[in-house]
């Protein structure tokens, strides 16, 4: 499905296209593969191809600083919460531990509610700016603690942060990782975004409504693709309130949720499909035009 609907979407793009346009086109798409044949690239790809790793030493360290900072940060946090169960109070692994960690939670945040909100924000901040998995457990945990409202605003905040954090990290150090674990993938972002620029926001809504592409590679990839962060930002805060809701709301009834793969049925994703598919409307009239 995936891929006759980006097919599609693609095709006014590559039709209209100026010979000049073109030739930009194919040789940013070669540039991202890595396919660039200067002596500078050349020599880049092989030093790259010899070490099997894109990153030079000091992004390295950059990235390495950056990671210890934010992990000292959490850690902080973390060991200075009074009063707490460490045997419990760890990131949840299944359904079980996360009923265990909400049951403690719920008690513990009646006297340090203030603690227990911003060790969830920094969490989720931490886990989305490294494009560590597992931020829906997150989400859960806010409706089960807060409800659909206060949780939902809660998640919106801290995704739209963490989000915004990995963005500017993938603008900082992200282009050579991006281009070593993605480069097809990367090279088709590029056309896409290039396609719609002058509707960019909506395209964008699409892709966050969806589960088109993944969230973490559109935060990478976004900085790298020239996607202006006023219209990354808008479509992220915007974009996610949908899933948001449904994963909040599914934390109201933890306690007949069996696994976390039942979390997403095939009917939630093709509301979620149908939801971006209205965002995309302008596009297609556009097209249309």
């Amino acid at each position: 499905m995936k891929g006759h609907i980006f097919s599609y979407f693609s095709y006014p793009f590559v039709s209209t296209m100026k010979p000049s346009q073109a030739s930009c086109s194919r040789y940013s798409e070669h540039e991202a593969a890595g396919l660039d044949e200067s002596p500078q690239s050349r020599k880049t790809k092989s030093k790259n191809s010899n070490s099997g790793f894109p990153l030079n030493q000091w992004e390295v360290v950059a990235l390495g600083t950056i990671f210890m900072t934010f992990l000292l940060g959490l850690a902080t946090i973390y060991f200075t919460m009074p009063n707490v169960d460490r045997k419990v109070f760890k990131f949840p692994q299944n359904v079980e531990e996360l009923r265990s960690l909400t049951e403690f939670l719920s008690t513990y945040a009646q006297d340090h509610t203030m603690q227990v909100v911003l060790g969830y924000f920094a969490t989720y901040i931490f886990m989305q700016t490294f494009m560590i998995p597992g931020t829906f457990v997150l989400s859960l945990l806010a409706g089960s603690l807060f409800g659909v409202l206060r949780g939902g605003i809660l998640v919106i905040l801290a995704a739209t942060a963490g989000a915004s954090s990995c963005f500017f990290l993938s603008k900082l150090v992200g282009r050579p990782i991006a281009n070593w674990m993605w480069p097809e993938k990367l090279s088709f972002f590029r056309n896409q975004v290039a396609a719609r620029r002058k509707m960019l926001l909506n395209y964008m809504l699409f892709l966050r409504i969806t589960p088109t592409l993944p969230n973490t590679f559109i935060n990478a990839a976004s900085p790298i693709v020239d996607v202006p962060y006023k219209t990354f930002f808008l479509a992220t805060f915007f974009g996610l309130i949908p899933a948001t809701f449904v994963t909040v709301r599914a934390g109201l009834t933890l306690g007949e949720l069996k696994s976390f793969a039942n979390l997403y049925d095939m009917k939630t994703l093709t509301t979620l499909f149908f939801i971006g598919l209205m965002s995309f409307v302008p596009i297609l009239i556009g097209n249309k035009n």
